[in-house]
């Protein structure tokens, strides 16, 4: 028997002068269903969230799965200059504030011009952020709305990614730009690198320590001594549950950023940490014990 199937043909509406639907409307459809943006299992975390500039931010969001959250702004219409600065200025302040987590600034708004991208993608990259059109329709006086990703996160490349134009340094740079006591500390942690892979050597960069396997660059960890500490960035999948152990550890832990765990070790602080800091390692290498 043949099927018929009715077609259904809503009307596009704008929210903007819609004499019902308002901003507050479309923020309550994100809270119910998060999916509805595309960008993974999110939970709420907040609405409205005051901000020490004295402004509010519409809505703040985080990964289920990870350490990453997002800072949404909304504007119904067309978005404009004030939108852009407002967003990057909550996305600052909130990173600034929990540095634990990876942040990335979130755009709403139902007409995002060209000219309008252009001067956000300025941005992006050093500004991880993410532009959204959002269109709402209406059908039998029922109403849904749709998210289209119109500019997506720019992933800023790791470190080793940019080798082959990295400026050589030596032993003694580091040693004036450090000192002999945190110079030590990456060769403390060689020590235990060659523990678990001894083919690595240390290869002296004028941004960082990197290491290399057999005259290759495989930077999986890479340190930078200071004056007073030595920071050390590992290579490794987000994880919360890797997270909460680092912190739990008592070891000074930075941050997650552009897949890495950075961490401070002080000289005498790699044999307090060495068990710890061994397991990074080998997950790092993807080494099983």
């Amino acid at each position: 028997m043949e099927e018929h199937y009715q077609l259904m043909k809503p009307k596009e509406i704008s929210l903007k002068d819609h004499p019902i639907l308002n901003e507050a409307w479309l923020q309550d459809v994100i809270i119910k269903d998060p999916g509805l943006l595309g960008l993974g299992d999110l939970v709420i975390k907040d609405k409205e969230r005051i901000q020490t500039s004295g402004g509010r931010l519409d809505l703040l969001l985080q990964d289920i799965d990870s350490m990453k959250r997002y800072e949404m702004e909304i504007q119904l219409g067309k978005t404009d200059e004030s939108h852009i600065i407002r967003t990057i200025e909550y996305w600052d302040i909130e990173r600034k504030r929990y540095p634990q987590y990876e942040h990335c600034a979130v755009i709403v708004a139902e007409d995002i011009t060209s000219r309008f991208l252009n001067v956000i993608s300025l941005f992006n990259g050093n500004i991880p952020l993410i532009a959204l059109k959002v269109t709402a329709y209406e059908y039998e006086k029922k109403y849904f709305v749709i998210f289209n990703k119109i500019l997506d996160e720019v992933q800023l490349g790791l470190v080793d990614d940019d080798e082959e134009i990295s400026e050589l340094a030596d032993r003694n740079y580091w040693l004036n730009r450090g000192t002999p006591k945190t110079v030590a500390i990456v060769d403390e942690v060689l020590g235990i690198i060659k523990e678990i892979a001894p083919e690595y050597e240390l290869k002296y960069n004028k941004f960082y320590i990197g290491l290399m396997n057999h005259g290759i660059a495989n930077n999986f960890v890479l340190f930078r001594p200071r004056k007073n500490a030595t920071r050390m960035e590992i290579r490794l999948k987000k994880d919360p549950s890797l997270v909460e152990k680092i912190e739990e550890s008592g070891i000074e832990f930075l941050d997650y950023f552009s897949g890495r765990y950075r961490i401070n070790l002080k000289p005498g602080e790699v044999q307090t940490y060495e068990e710890l800091i061994k397991e990074l390692l080998e997950r790092s290498l993807n080494i099983e014990k």
